[in-house]
């Protein structure tokens, strides 16, 4: 076994090691809250990361779903798998529709089609009886998994989104590294070769807009179950725009990047009010008390920043930069 095969391995296990020990030490509400985001960038940048195509309507999959597990759970009652599967399969069918429609353009029209289309979405779930309106769906319950697993314990849905999570995030890796995800890989790089190959692009791009709208909409499910709710805001543009900006900042086609980019966006949006007040605290200074409420600039600021210093974002660079001292290495090595 060779070296970077064990540490790929030590990685791993490390990884799992700390996910299963994590909500013994950090609130599990929050944890489970980052797994669910890190969910959806994962399957925002198997669109734009791995085919090349930015949708802008990513919103509609991830509120859409979480709109419909809410009102399966509380309204009509079904089990939560089957809650979670049917909002599930209602945002792969919309991811059908939609992606249908906006393939057929390239570029900037592509993008402001799933827009438009989102927003559609939006204006829908805003008049709807079923969704609350401007309430939103509020009291959903978290239920019994399978009928026999209590999910009203933080702890016990916890591993329950842990197992939801890490199964998606599997999903996505068997694609990219499928022959699916090579021909993938080969229409963002260079489209007409690959028509020049005999492949169905567009075949291929609605089947990866589909899966990825579909694990979108499992990550927006996961969520409505975690805080028991689902609001306008999980169907607004600014989500669409806020998994752009987890994926750009964690790193854009890489496999733990926008895990990276939606640990960030949601510990800023969450704990920075309370950073601030410890700063108050220890500084005496009562202005950054008001840090908290600054969430957007301060998100903005990381953004600009890291367009301009990390243009691969954090995890591209670190490994660019890990390749590029493995080649030093690898000419010294040649040379002696």
């Amino acid at each position: 076994m060779d070296i970077p095969t064990m540490n790929k391995k030590f990685a791993y296990a490390l990884a799992i090691g700390l996910l299963i020990a994590a909500p013994f030490l950090i609130y599990p509400v929050l944890l489970m809250k980052l797994l669910c985001f890190a969910l959806f960038a994962c399957a925002f940048n198997l669109l734009i990361g791995y085919t090349g195509l930015l949708s802008f309507g990513h919103a509609a999959f991830f509120g859409g779903a979480s709109y419909v597990t809410g009102w399966a759970l509380k309204s009509a009652g079904l089990p939560v798998e089957l809650g979670l599967l049917l909002g599930v399969v209602c945002a792969a069918g919309v991811g059908l529709v939609m992606g249908y429609l906006a393939i057929r353009r390239q570029g900037i029209y592509f993008t402001m089609i799933t827009l438009a289309l989102a927003q559609m979405l939006y204006f829908v779930f805003l008049q709807a009886k079923f969704t609350g309106g401007e309430d939103g769906l509020q009291g959903v319950p978290r239920g019994r998994l399978f009928g026999l697993i209590d999910l009203g314990s933080d702890l016990t849905l916890y591993f329950v989104i842990l197992s939801v999570a890490m199964f998606g995030f599997a999903v996505i890796v068997r694609a990219v590294h499928s022959p699916f995800g090579q021909v993938l890989k080969a229409i963002k790089e260079n489209e007409p070769r690959a028509i020049s190959l005999g492949y169905d692009v567009d075949r291929y791009k609605l089947l990866a807009f589909a899966l990825s709208a579909a694990l979108a909409g499992l990550a927006g499910a996961s969520k409505t179950l975690v805080l028991g709710f689902a609001t306008l805001t999980d169907v607004h543009w600014s989500m669409s725009g806020l998994v752009v900006l987890m994926t750009l900042v964690g790193g854009l086609g890489t496999k733990t990047g926008p895990i990276v980019g939606a640990i960030i966006v949601i510990l800023l949006e969450n704990k920075l009010g309370d950073f601030g007040n410890f700063l108050a605290e220890l500084t005496k200074i009562e202005w950054f008390r008001s840090i908290g409420d600054a969430v957007t600039i301060v998100t903005g600021l990381i953004f600009i920043i890291c367009v301009l210093a990390f243009r691969r974002g954090i995890v591209g660079e670190i490994g660019a930069l890990l390749q590029r001292k493995t080649g030093h290495r690898k000419i010294a090595t040649q040379r002696n």
